[in-house]
């Protein structure tokens, strides 16, 4: 690969950010009022990098991708998917918790010196997402097809669109219980986060239980709307919405504990990724991503919310379903 490839950069909504300026792990340097991409760890590690040239620009295409070959190593195999989506339906019987996002992660060997950004370019011409979005800075590259709005800002206006729901382009079939319920389940969650940030009696739900049809599949999305509180600081916003709780479950505590006992750390998979600027934003959930370090390995994540009526098979199919479209771009065996 060319020098350029790993050259640091942000992509997102046809925005290009270049010339690395500074990379910084503590959220109130978003308060300074300057352009910052950011990339939140599901755990909750922030890092976000400011770049001194941003443009409106679409991606630069310079490389074409080589599919991988091989196949993913997957964290959960069938077998012990299934076992712990048992498990979490046993904690909803005790009441301990409501609905849980179960994901597993795949992972394959590569280059370390492997750039993402001609993986990016044909994921924009195979899976155009709404929320695509690219970063490369040094130790963390990840390229990104997310369907999910986490927190769009415009002065003291936000809104987060939860996704909850999924299925093939062409079922014609509507959405059934369990998918209305879930989605219901993470607007409420929602509307409580907001509801610690916002001003009394702000909150909004515009858009409920909507058919938003994306690269492959159909989701079911809902609109969550606020304003936020004087004088609040970006800090305090990520904090009381992160993780997304469209990825953790409800209640989001108990989700978040169940998640942390059972799976290794998703790391930037399921945190936020997007940009920052004065007091606009865009973040989307990064979910539908690859991700890799500089130790030669790619990954990729997928999940399912599993609740009460919860089918063990059919979930592990789903997170088969997610990630095939964007595994087949790539490369490799699933």
């Amino acid at each position: 690969m060319e020098p350029q490839d790993w050259q640091s950069s942000f992509w997102m909504g046809g925005r290009l950010a270049t010339d690395l300026v500074e990379i910084s792990h503590d959220p109130q340097c978003l308060d300074d009022g300057r352009f910052w991409a950011v990339s939140t760890t599901f755990e909750g590690e922030f890092s976000a990098a400011r770049f001194a040239t941003v443009v409106d620009s679409d991606f630069p295409n310079r490389y074409s991708w080589k599919k991988l070959s091989g196949d993913w190593r997957t964290s959960f195999s069938r077998e012990q998917y299934i076992n712990y989506v048992g498990a979490i339906k046993e904690l909803i019987a005790q009441g301990w918790v409501y609905q849980v996002n179960a994901c597993r992660q795949l992972s394959m060997d590569c280059d370390s010196n492997l750039s993402l950004a001609p993986l990016f370019t044909q994921i924009l011409k195979e899976n155009p997402a709404p929320r695509a979005s690219f970063l490369q800075i040094p130790d963390l590259s990840i390229a990104s097809a997310s369907p999910e709005l986490f927190l769009e800002r415009s002065g003291s206006s936000i809104r987060t669109s939860p996704i909850k729901g999924t299925k093939r382009l062409d079922e014609v079939s509507e959405f059934g219980a369990k998918d209305l319920a879930e989605n219901v389940m993470i607007v409420d969650l929602m509307r409580n986060d907001f509801g610690s940030i916002c001003q009394s009696g702000s909150i909004t739900v515009p858009r409920l239980l909507a058919s938003e049809t994306h690269p492959g599949l159909t989701h079911l999305v809902s609109d969550v709307a606020g304003t936020l509180r004087e004088k609040i600081s970006w800090s305090e916003i990520l904090t009381a919405l992160s993780p997304p709780g469209s990825v953790s479950g409800a209640p989001k505590s108990s989700a978040v504990d169940v998640i942390s006992t059972n799976e290794a750390k998703r790391g930037p998979y399921c945190g936020a990724l997007g940009w920052i600027e004065g007091d606009r934003c865009e973040l989307s959930v990064a979910i539908r991503i690859f991700w890799k370090a500089r130790d030669g390995v790619l990954h990729f994540g997928s999940g399912a919310g599993i609740t009460w009526s919860s089918v063990a098979d059919a979930e592990w199919d789903e997170t088969q379903l997610k990630a095939a479209k964007l595994i087949s771009i790539a490369g490799g065996e699933i």
